[in-house]
């Protein structure tokens, strides 16, 4: 298949691309890096720097949309907001504007989102029925998955992918964990009770997969393992299988101070099942905090 994915370089984006190349589909790539795009993929990927670069001739049978700043890359000032909005809702709406005017449309959307779209929920069950706590990352995600489905008026599938955190060795948070725990510094943060929703970097590209060749889905999908634990119980199991202690906490109060109100991302959390994904007939690989630890580190 012919597919466009914007977000192509970053740390899911990456793995994604990799993926499809090696299933046979053709790939064009947006990213404010194409020059990292050429080195990589050499021409076996078209990179494109924007959007606007996109002609209303081009076809596609399936667009994934994972573009978006990181959302704790940096303190959430009022630039630093901005730029988070405009990298996810702007861009959505220039991409299904795009789509509105091409002269053939995909047939399929499936455009990231995040489970801060629940808020802070404390220990309540959650799935994609359940109902927000409004607060930031909330109105961030609501008007970010809004633009997505605005392509469903044009009738395109849409898949929301609302991800929880994605657990790989390459990158993300456990990419950054993994020194702090290899100089016995790891601990649980606050009083470590917050949930922790978290899904294994294969299942989250089986997920994709999934929901991109299954014509039935659509709507919105927590990406989420079905075991999410606490923060307490995460940090544990990391520092058993790596052999480390973790007997260290950083208090609230000294998260708040360093952090301000991005402090929610490690204090707050979810308590997500993927209820959806689920019901549609995908299993997971990997559904234990363990197990999925042991294969992402290559330990068992």
């Amino acid at each position: 298949m012919q597919i466009l994915l914007t977000g192509g370089t970053g740390f899911l984006g990456s793995a994604l691309c990799a993926l499809l190349l090696n299933e046979g589909h053709q790939l064009t790539i947006i990213s404010r890096k194409p020059q990292v795009i050429f080195t990589r993929y050499g021409g076996k990927v078209r990179g494109l720097r924007r959007l606007t670069d996109l002609t209303v001739n081009d076809y596609f049978d399936v667009v994934i949309n994972l573009a978006g700043e990181g959302i704790a890359d940096q303190p959430w000032t009022q630039q630093r907001k901005l730029a988070l909005y405009t990298s996810r809702v702007n861009l959505t709406d220039e991409l299904v504007d795009w789509m509105r005017r091409v002269k053939k449309r995909p047939q399929v959307l499936l455009s990231a989102s995040a489970i801060g779209w629940y808020g802070n929920q404390s220990h309540e069950i959650l799935d994609e029925d359940s109902h927000p706590h409004d607060e930031y990352t909330h109105q961030l995600c609501k008007d970010w998955e809004k633009s997505a489905l605005a392509a469903e008026q044009l009738g395109i599938r849409v898949c929301v992918l609302r991800t929880g955190v994605v657990l790989g060795r390459h990158g993300g948070m456990l990419k950054k964990l993994l020194p702090v725990f290899g100089f016995n510094l790891g601990g649980h943060l606050g009083d470590g009770q917050q949930w922790f929703s978290w899904i294994a970097l294969q299942d989250y590209l089986s997920a994709v997969l999934f929901l991109m060749t299954n014509p039935k889905t659509h709507g919105v999908f927590n990406l989420t393992a079905p075991q999410p634990v606490t923060n307490s119980d995460f940090t544990h199991e990391l520092a058993h299988l790596l052999h480390r202690k973790a007997f260290l906490s950083v208090p609230s109060i000294v998260l708040r101070l360093l952090m301000g109100e991005m402090s929610v991302l490690l204090l707050g959390g979810q308590r997500v099942l993927p209820s959806r994904l689920l019901d549609a007939g995908f299993s997971f690989r990997l559904p234990s905090l363990q197990k999925a630890l042991q294969v992402e580190l290559a330990l068992g």
